[in-house]
């Protein structure tokens, strides 16, 4: 888990997030985004954020954690963006309009996570908390994405474990489930073209541990990206 308490989940992404940026993993990311101005479903510590500006795009942050929006206003001193603090699923009217003023044309959710206190995770659930906290957010971003005319494109990053040798298999998984889940019935759909994965870096003693189970010999941490478009 990425932390029980708020303190515990910044100071996980600090670290974390130091090692995405020393890899080139959000660059990797932002490189893969289309258009110009770019809604950011959670800001976290903001290391995604300095990505996506360092590309030149307008970005409007939002996250529901004020602590995470403070971290990326410094992290991002003197650079122009907005933040907004929302939760995805509770948008009032207010919120909305601003996101519909701002016109994104992409909306990205990267890396989604929370503390445990959020998200009800405990050791002994073996993740299912979190994975469905993971799935009901990717539900409603992808709602949010498909009732905002101005959006083209949806762009769902997240961690995963895969055997790097069926990669390819993977992708049709990939699109299968967000296709299937995330946006049934919207207006958007992925493609196999626009699945891809990159390798993270092994953590060791717990990839060792999974790597127990018959089924993930051989597999490795990696980033899983879909690039969903809006439906002609």
């Amino acid at each position: 888990m990425s932390g029980a308490t708020v303190a515990d989940f910044i100071g996980y992404w600090e670290a974390e997030g130091l090692a995405y940026v020393r890899r080139g993993d959000y660059e990797w990311m932002a490189s893969l985004v289309p258009g110009r101005r770019v809604l950011e479903i959670g800001c976290g510590v903001g290391f995604a954020t300095q990505a996506l500006v360092r590309r030149g795009l307008a970005v409007l942050s939002i996250d529901s954690l004020p602590e995470c929006l403070e971290i990326t206003r410094q992290r991002l001193a003197g650079v122009e963006l907005s933040l907004l603090q929302a939760e995805v699923t509770a948008l009032t009217a207010e919120q909305r309009a601003e996101i519909e003023a701002f016109a994104p044309d992409t909306v990205v959710c990267w890396l989604m996570g929370a503390p445990a206190e959020v998200t009800g995770a405990v050791q002994a659930d073996g993740g299912q908390a979190v994975v469905a906290y993971r799935e009901k957010i990717h539900r409603a971003v992808a709602e949010l994405a498909a009732g905002l005319p101005s959006v083209s494109h949806l762009h769902l990053v997240d961690r995963t474990v895969i055997p790097w040798q069926a990669k390819d298999i993977g992708r049709d998984t990939l699109v299968g489930y967000h296709n299937g889940k995330t946006l049934a019935g919207l207006a958007f759909a992925g493609e196999r073209r626009h699945a891809l994965y990159r390798k993270l870096e092994d953590n060791g003693a717990e990839m060792a541990r999974m790597r127990m189970h018959p089924s993930l010999k051989g597999a490795v941490p990696t980033l899983a990206s879909l690039l969903a478009e809006r439906k002609k």
